[in-house]
Order: structure tokens, then sequence, then C-alpha cells
């Protein structure tokens, strides 16, 4: 089994002021986005993921946040442009209202092959790379633990493209909104694993264990700091077999349906 923890950056200077934060526009974390990034080392310092890689986005604020962590995983940090935010060509760096200006506001749903500027990326573009990136990943570390620090957007494009959404059509019923180093948690399940037996036609399935996790930020401010000791052993979950046998629920190894 591969698991994979997609962990959203610090608050960035670029989510606090209007300015379009691609690779010119990111001056890094915000004071608050250190501190959280830094509440994130001390949970993660207690074993609760017990990491094998450390991949990060190249953008400034995914890098940074990156880099605070590692030493609680005691990992290097393997940098990879496919997985930072949707790229924004030419209105990197501008305000939002320059942007408009220029160039006019994106409308993905409308449009979702239309650039968000020129020499950047649509959101049919951008979901391409995700989904390819993600399953790359997950192939060249199968069976490991694998953290990426990363953004927003690709943790909203894991959801469409984990769970077999439309990738080309923006859903306006749905709406993901990750905080700022929040954990989400996948696992990616293949067919040879024990229990699938039962159902030989089953692909490799992807399965969301937790999403938007952000207990960690808790400690910002407290008189108490959590003890994250304690939370990082294993949860007494009991029996969660199936009362009926389900195509989507494996069960456990040695037993049929």
């Amino acid at each position: 089994m591969t698991h994979l923890y997609l962990i959203r950056h610090g608050e960035a200077m670029s989510n606090i002021s209007p300015i379009i934060g691609g690779p010119g526009g990111d001056v890094g974390l915000s004071p608050l986005g250190v501190q959280q990034a830094m509440a994130l080392r001390e949970r993660l310092a207690m074993g609760e993921i017990p990491a094998d890689v450390l991949i990060a986005s190249t953008l400034t604020r995914a890098r940074q946040t990156a880099e605070i962590i590692a030493p609680a995983l005691g990992l290097p940090i393997i940098e990879d442009d496919d997985v930072q935010e949707l790229r924004p060509g030419d209105a990197d760096g501008l305000s939002l209202a320059e942007m408009a200006e220029r160039y006019g506001l994106p409308d993905f749903e409308s449009d979702p092959y239309r650039p968000f500027a020129p020499g950047g990326e649509s959101w049919a573009q951008f979901l391409l790379r995700v989904g390819t990136a993600l399953n790359r990943i997950a192939h060249e570390h199968a069976g490991k633990h694998i953290v990426v620090i990363c953004h927003g957007g690709i943790i909203d494009g894991s959801m469409l493209c984990f769970f077999g959404m439309s990738t080309q059509i923006v859903n306006y019923r749905i709406e993901f909104f990750t905080h700022n180093t929040a954990i989400t948690h996948w696992e990616r399940v293949t067919r040879s694993a024990p229990g699938w037996e039962m159902h030989p036609g089953t692909p490799t399935r992807w399965r969301l264990v937790g999403y938007n996790d952000i207990a960690h930020l808790r400690d910002i401010g407290a008189r108490t700091q959590a003890p994250w000791s304690e939370f990082a052993r294993a949860p007494v979950t009991g029996d969660e077999r199936p009362g009926v046998p389900l195509p989507t629920e494996p069960p456990p190894a040695g037993e049929s349906a």
C-alpha cells in the first residue's frame, strides 16, 4: 500500500495581498505562515507520519514550508516543478486589478481551456498535470509513505482526479476549502493486496483517509501544547468490516465474502 500525504504550504504573503503568486510574485511565507509550519513540525516530530520521502513544490512558499518541517522527518527535500500551483503565465506578480485590466479574469466554468493569462495554464491543462504528477510520484515511490508539500489547487485536483470527476468542467455545486498546512491523506491500494481476491477485476484504487487536518494549528497561541506523542499512536478503530460484503471494501486477509 502506498500512502500519499498532501500538505498545503503555510500562509503566504501572496495569500494576504492581491498579488498573483507565481514564481515571480511568490515572496514566501507570512509571519503566521512560519508559525503554522513550525506547529506542523512539532506535530510531525512525534512520528505520526512514518515518512520515507519528502517532496516539495519549487514555489517559494512551499519550499520554505518544507524546509521548516524537514528536520522533523529527517529527510532531504526533493523539489518537483510538477506540484506547483496553477501557472499564471504573464499575470505572475500582478495585482488582481492589474490582471483584470490587462487580460480579463478567466472564467473556468464557461471556458476551461482558456489560459489563466498568456503563457499560463488553463484549468484543463492544470488538472492534467496534477493527475499525471501524483500518479507518477505514487509509482516512483510505490509502497512508501510520501509527503508532498504543495498547494490548494494540487489538493483540489487530487480530489477531482482520484474520485474520477470531470477535470474539464468546473462544478460549482461542490467546493474544496483546504487550509494552510492542512494534511490530506490518500492510500493507494492495489489488486494484489490481501483481501482483494474476491474482486479479480477491481482496478487499483485511491482511498481518502483524511482531509483538511489542521489539529496542530490549535497549538498556536495556546497556553498548553498538544501531547503529540500520544496522538501519534495508531488509532483503536475496532472491527471495520461491512455488515454486508461490498465491492468497495475487501474482507480481511484470509476471509471470503
